[in-house]
C-alpha cells in the first residue's frame, strides 16, 4: 500500500477502520477464552484516553504522573509483601523479564553468563538470552509440571547468574516450589527471579480466599525480583506489565543517562525510553479504586468459575484434564485434538491447542453462560 497523496473524511477513515478490524475478535464477541489479557475496566479506559500524552520516558515533563508511577510500585510492592520496592510499569511480562535478566548478568562476574529456568517458562526468555548473551539452562519438571528444584541446583555452576520460578505459568497456570527455589537461591547466594505475570494478580487474593497456593513473593528472602502484569487480571490497558526489584542496586545496574530530554536529562532503565504514562495512571486508579477487596471478589469468581468447568470436562467421555487446575487456567486433551481445535474455531471461538492441549483462561470477560455455550459446541465437536 502507497503512501496516500491526499487525505480521507474523518468518517470515510474510521468507516474503514470498522470494516477492515470486523474479523477481529473482540472481549465483548462472547468468543476469546485462551487470552491473558481481557476488557479493561471502564474507569481504566476513561483514564488512559483523558491521560494519553503523558509520556514517562521524559518524566521531568511530567513530574505528577512520575510520582503516579512511584506509588504504583509502592502498592505492588506492598501487594507482593515488600515494604520498599525499586521498578517500572512496562510494556509487558516480556520486557520485565527481559530487565531482570539484564539486571542479573550486569551485576554478575561470569564471562559465560548461564540463566537456570523451567522447562516451563515463557518464550520471553529466549528472547532474553538472545538478546543479552545470557545461556539458558532447562531444568526439568516433575510429572505436576512444576520445577524439578533438584535438578535446579544440579545445574548451577560459576557460570550462573540467576535462577527463574514460574508463578503462573502459561500453559498450565502452575506455580512452581517457589519456597524451595528461595532456599536454593540463598545457599548458593544466587538471585531468585519469579514471574508472576500471571499470577502476581491471582495468587495473592486467591491465598486470601482460602486456596492452598505456595508462597511466591518478596515474603521470601531470596527472591530479588518478581513480574506482575497489571494488564492481565489486572483488568489495566494494554500495555501495562510491571517490574519490581527488592534492591535499588538492580534498577542502577541496568541504568543508562538519557542526557537531550526536554524535562532534563534523567536515568533510564526501561527498554523501551518513550513509554505511555497513560497506563501508569490507568494502573494507579484501578487499584485505588478496586482496592483489595475489590480485586478478591473479580478473583473469586474467576477460581470458583474454573472449578466448575474443570468439574464438567471430568464429566466428558473424550475429554480430560492435563491436571488439576491451580489459578484460574484448566487445560484439557481430546482425542484427534488438531481436528477439535479446527470445528471449535470455525465455530467462533478463541482458542489455540498448540502445546497439546486447549487451554481455558477464566478472564474477568468470561462468564458462565460463554462457557456453557463452549461445553455445547465442544460435546457436539467430540
Amino acid at each position: 500500500m502507497k503512501f496516500p497523496r491526499e487525505g480521507r473524511p474523518r468518517e470515510e477513515v474510521l468507516e474503514m477502520l470498522e470494516n477492515i478490524t470486523s474479523i477481529d475478535l473482540s472481549f465483548s464477541s462472547d468468543r476469546i477464552l485462551g487470552s491473558m489479557c481481557t476488557m479493561p475496566h471502564p474507569l481504566a479506559i476513561e483514564v488512559f484516553c483523558r491521560y494519553i500524552d503523558r509520556n514517562l520516558g521524559d518524566p521531568g515533563l511530567h513530574p505528577g504522573t512520575r510520582r503516579i508511577e512511584k506509588e504504583v510500585i509502592e502498592m505492588l510492592s506492598d501487594l507482593l509483601h515488600l515494604e520498599k520496592g525499586y521498578g517500572h510499569i512496562v510494556s509487558g511480562g516480556t520486557e520485565a523479564n527481559i530487565l531482570a535478566v539484564r539486571a542479573f548478568r550486569n551485576l554478575s562476574d561470569s564471562e559465560r553468563p548461564e540463566l537456570i529456568l523451567p522447562k516451563s517458562a515463557h518464550f520471553s526468555f529466549i528472547k532474553a538470552g538472545e538478546m543479552l548473551g545470557v545461556k539458558l539452562i532447562w531444568a526439568e519438571l516433575n510429572p505436576d509440571y512444576t520445577v524439578d528444584v533438584r535438578d535446579v541446583e544440579a545445574k548451577i555452576s560459576d557460570n550462573t547468574i540467576g535462577i527463574v520460578g514460574i508463578a503462573g505459568t502459561t500453559g498450565l497456570g502452575v506455580v512452581d516450589d517457589i519456597p524451595a527455589l528461595s532456599d536454593l537461591a540463598r545457599e548458593y547466594g544466587i538471585p531468585l527471579h519469579v514471574d508472576a505475570a500471571f499470577g502476581g494478580f491471582v495468587i495473592p487474593f486467591a491465598k486470601a480466599l482460602g486456596y492452598d497456593i505456595p508462597d511466591f513473593d518478596f515474603k521470601l528472602k531470596g527472591v530479588e525480583s518478581i513480574t506482575i502484569d497489571p494488564h492481565k487480571m489486572g483488568m489495566a490497558p494494554i500495555p501495562a506489565g510491571g517490574i519490581v526489584f527488592r534492591r535499588k542496586k538492580y534498577l542502577k545496574a541496568i541504568s543508562v543517562l538519557a542526557p537531550y530530554l526536554a524535562g532534563g536529562k534523567v536515568w533510564q532503565a526501561t527498554i523501551t525510553g518513550t513509554r505511555p504514562g497513560a497506563s501508569v495512571l490507568a494502573v494507579w486508579a484501578l487499584i485505588r479504586h478496586l482496592g483489595f477487596e475489590g480485586y478478591k471478589e473479580i478473583v473469586r469468581r474467576a477460581m470458583e468459575l474454573s472449578r466448575w468447568f474443570a468439574g464438567e470436562i471430568k464429566k466428558m467421555q473424550n475429554a480430560w484434564l492435563v491436571r488439576e487446575p491451580v489459578l484460574n487456567i484448566v487445560s484439557f486433551k481430546t482425542k484427534n485434538l488438531s481436528r477439535v481445535e479446527r470445528a471449535l474455531k470455525a465455530k467462533g471461538w478463541g482458542i489455540s491447542a498448540h502445546r497439546g492441549y486447549i487451554r481455558i483462561v477464566f478472564m474477568p470477560h468470561v462468564t458462565k453462560s460463554m462457557l456453557e455455550m463452549f461445553l455445547k459446541d465442544l460435546r457436539g465437536v467430540l
